[in-house]
């Protein structure tokens, strides 16, 4: 089965024509947590040969209940897209959350969404799950309430790392503290950035480095700024790059910017979408005396990228001479 997208409850098919297996919840940064609930809800759809149902939401809930404080997206939902059919097949339904959704009772939700239109036989949950007006539908709430509309509802417990649960805000506090290599780990994948690209003020271009200058989500929480071994998704191309992550101290006032160098890529793609994935730190940002001083150290950068790229080509190598050795 293949992942599909539904945004919108009005989009999704009547229930009576499919029983669910399913999992809510923000699902921000699809991390190592998230795998295990998702493993679970394929599993227990495959045994019972229903329909396994991820149900999440845009945008994400706390920029409705506390705009003032509302968290950085380790995902946006264009990354969800990219990534979750990685870790889930089966349908992804997007519900708006707005003001009628945040004012909704929790039984109401349960008996309008999970049971009348998605039809869950079986709801599976992290240990700190509650949906509802007010957070009311706890798991206890939603186990109760499970009994009275006729589904099973399964609690998955945290996934620890270092004595820890991982969490989307662990993540995030990693990555704001300048551990990005952390934060990745608990990701367990690569962090996405994507956007179109833009016009910038071309001074790479100058320089000898084009680079492709990304508009990204204003919401979405950048790592550290720096200079970073990357990778990019361009159309169906995968292609190797160095990116800088920051405020250019030679136009200060444009904000801070995502570009990318692509090595070996020479094709105009203004207004193309792109993912771009910082793989390794390389150094933090810096202010040059000049342009030239600035070129000299995009060359030792990308020397130094180099070096990157051609260890993990050769550490992945090694491990799959292991792994044919080990099992041939």
């Amino acid at each position: 089965m293949k992942t599909q997208f539904i945004k919108g409850i009005e989009n999704y098919k009547a229930a009576g024509e499919q029983a669910a297996v399913a999992t809510i919840g923000t699902f921000d940064g699809i991390h190592l947590g998230h795998h295990t609930i998702l493993e679970q809800v394929q599993q227990e759809a495959k045994r019972y040969s229903l329909t396994p149902v991820l149900i999440t939401f845009h945008p994400h809930p706390r920029v409705v209940l506390t705009p003032d404080h509302a968290p950085l997206l380790l995902t946006t939902l264009e990354e969800k897209e990219q990534f979750i059919p990685d870790y889930f097949q089966g349908k992804v339904l997007v519900l708006t959350f707005d003001e009628t959704l945040r004012n909704m009772d929790a039984e109401v939700f349960v008996k309008t969404v999970l049971v009348d239109k998605v039809g869950v036989k079986k709801l599976i949950v992290g240990y700190d799950h509650a949906i509802g007006k007010n957070r009311k539908g706890d798991t206890k709430e939603l186990q109760r309430l499970g009994q009275k509309y006729g589904f099973e509802v399964a609690v998955v417990g945290p996934v620890i790392f270092e004595e820890k649960p991982i969490s989307s805000s662990r993540i995030r506090e990693a990555m704001l503290i300048g551990d990005f290599d952390e934060a990745v780990e608990l990701l367990g994948h690569h962090y996405a950035i994507y956007g179109k690209v833009v016009r910038g003020m071309g001074l790479g271009k100058k320089l000898g480095f084009p680079t492709a200058n990304v508009d990204y989500n204003e919401r979405k929480l950048l790592p550290p700024d720096g200079i970073y071994a990357c990778w990019a998704k361009v159309g169906e191309e995968n292609l190797n790059g160095m990116m800088f992550i920051g405020k250019n101290y030679f136009r200060p006032d444009a904000g801070k910017s995502v570009e990318t160098n692509l090595f070996e890529f020479d094709r105009v793609i203004y207004d193309e979408a792109v993912f771009v994935y910082p793989t390794q730190f390389v150094r933090e940002n810096r202010k040059f005396s000049s342009t030239d001083e600035l070129k000299a150290q995009m060359k030792r950068d990308k020397e130094l990228v180099l070096n990157i790229i051609k260890k993990e080509k050769e550490n992945v190598g090694r491990e799959r001479a292991q792994s044919s050795n080990c099992c041939g």
